[in-house]
């Protein structure tokens, strides 16, 4: 189940190499920028808007749920492919915004079927694995772009196709290993097996991020492409063998165990638990008295709280920038007069450190909130000042400053998706779950509206045609408007850094309205169901007379 989710998770990258394939879209189909910042938004829309994911989940198995979001990716991404590749009639804006809304919402369909079975099946290394996870998928924009370039060279209409098909498949295969699974906890197990995971994962982003910079500086024949694609794949299915080693463990076991005959006698304490009357909680009651924080919210009390509104600001502000950021790399790189396959390299950078600010922030929380009791929320308010810095060196850039505006905005919105997942599922419980965290980066399409299209593409082409005008030059119906030079995207990431230190503000109150909660045992609540639930499984082993080599246990 963990290797399936690490794959699934690989295979959801093409909401991050809109960079790459967003120009392609705006040479063909003759967009201004605000147009093509419109598409991003609608990509972005499709990616946050998680609900109608969450609610099936709720009553729906995760292998229709993943079948579901396989064939909303095909079908969007496809439709997308066909639009530019001149193989059906230039479609309106609409449709275009529709096709890329649905194939980057396939994307909640996995987090929401693998992220919450995985947070349920590893429920005492949640900060870890969400980290882990989340890193795949951040990651998974780097391993996109070196697999198309050994299928399909440098072309970026045929990226499109191979974001439509791969994921795809992927989903179908691996629908069936997605499920729960009610075993006896063994933390220390667990988290050895996680932890090996992140090592292959870590040498992966390495691996990728060594030869992207090579490929910078090398021109690559389509054979070195190939090599270096066929080490990604061997290094992504590297983590079965740690799956295959631990599973192995127990059935050697077996092989060597006695025979067991298991006699069951009624549990006193399943049955004193049944004897209590349980009370009736609707999803609206006690909607203004929400219970302790790291209890099971309702849904609505939740929503309702004052701790959910303001990782919704955060998002807003912080993921909403972040994610303009993404999505005008392409543009950005162009205006500041770099090559593509410059920009691409760009690309990788910011996916690859997406990456490691998933992965290695979920870790480093983790680690300190055990040692030291630091809580989350202040590391989220850290993070979030970090990318302020990134979008200044976009806003005032110099040589090669684009390069670490990549790396630190890459990182810091690895980390921020990281962090508010985990501390949704710490502060409103695990029980609705997939619907709470869906609910709270609802606000992040929001944003990157606001700052992508209003803010971006408005001041993007209003420097453009002051261009235009200065050469006495006028735009052309169904030409592309284009922009060179600092002053692009000067204003725009002044708001756009603003913007992030307002996240990191709200966040910092919500450390301030949480540090109590953080300094406490966090997953007491949890530990107290798992101790219930082990001791309705102890037994007494008791020697069989007729064959000693038989036990009989008694299950109570």
């Amino acid at each position: 189940m963990l290797f399936a989710s690490v794959i699934l998770m690989a295979s959801t990258g093409g909401t991050y190499v809109f960079g790459i394939y967003s120009k392609a879209i705006k040479k063909t189909l003759g967009y201004d920028q605000t147009t093509l910042n419109l598409l991003g938004f609608f990509k972005d829309l499709g990616t946050t808007v998680g609900i109608f994911a969450g609610l099936i989940a709720e009553v729906t198995p995760n292998w229709f749920v993943l079948l579901v979001g396989a064939s909303l990716n095909f079908v969007g991404y496809f439709m997308v492919w066909i639009s530019i590749s001149g193989r059906i009639s230039k479609p309106h804006i609409w449709q275009m915004c529709l096709y890329i809304c649905v194939g980057a919402n396939s994307q909640n369909f996995t987090l929401t079927s693998v992220m919450v079975t995985a947070v349920k099946n590893f429920p005492d290394n949640r900060g870890t694995l969400i980290g882990l996870l989340k890193g795949f998928t951040g990651l998974s924009g780097a391993v996109m772009t070196q697999l198309y370039l050994a299928i399909y060279g440098n072309d970026s209409k045929s990226l499109i196709l191979f974001i439509a098909w791969i994921p795809a498949v992927a989903f179908v295969f691996f629908a069936y290993a997605i499920c729960l699974f009610r075993v006896v906890r063994q933390p220390n197990i667990e988290k050895r097996v996680i932890y090996k995971y992140l090592w292959i994962s870590v040498v992966l982003a390495l691996f990728i991020m060594v030869m992207t910079i090579i490929q910078k500086q090398k021109t690559f024949s389509h054979v070195g492409y190939v090599i270096t694609a066929t080490a990604v794949c061997i290094l992504l299915f590297a983590p079965v063998y740690a799956s295959i080693k631990e599973e192995l463990v127990p059935w050697k076991k077996s092989l060597t165990a006695p025979e067991i005959i298991t006699v069951e006698i009624p549990s006193l304490i399943q049955l004193a638990e049944e004897d209590k009357p349980k009370p009736k909680v609707t999803c609206f009651s006690n909607v203004f008295n929400p219970p302790e924080k790291g209890e099971d919210y309702t849904i609505l009390q939740a929503m309702l709280s004052i701790d959910m509104l303001l990782p919704i600001i955060g998002g807003f502000c912080g993921l909403g920038t972040s994610l303009t950021a993404i999505d005008n790399l392409g543009q950005i790189g162009e205006s500041l007069g770099y090559p593509t396959l410059t920009i691409s390299t760009f690309v990788s950078l910011m996916s690859i450190w997406n990456y490691f600010g998933r992965v290695g922030v979920g870790l480093i929380s983790e680690i300190i909130l055990t040692k030291w009791k630091f809580p989350r929320t202040l590391v989220l308010a850290i993070v979030l000042l970090i990318s302020c810095v990134g979008h200044m060196l976009i806003a005032f850039p110099f040589s090669d400053s684009i390069y670490i505006a990549s790396v630190i905005i890459g990182f810091c919105y690895g980390a921020h998706v990281t962090l508010i997942f985990t501390i949704i599922s710490e502060l409103f419980g695990l029980k609705y779950y997939s619907t709470l965290y869906n609910c709270a980066i609802l606000a992040m399409p929001l944003g990157s509206y606001v700052f992508n299209v209003r803010v971006a593409g408005f001041l993007y082409d209003k420097e453009a045609l002051k261009q235009l005008n200065v050469l006495g030059l006028s735009r052309d119906s169904g030409k592309e408007l284009t922009c060179i030079g600092k002053e692009c995207y000067k204003f725009c990431f002044i708001i756009l850094a603003a913007a992030t230190f307002i996240a990191a503000l709200a966040s910092f109150i919500l450390f301030i309205r949480t540090r109590k909660f953080y300094k406490g045992d966090i997953y007491k609540n949890f530990r107290q169901e798992t101790t219930v639930a082990n001791a309705k499984s102890e037994t007494i082993e008791l020697v069989s007379p007729m064959n000693s080599n038989t036990k009989s246990k008694v299950v109570g």
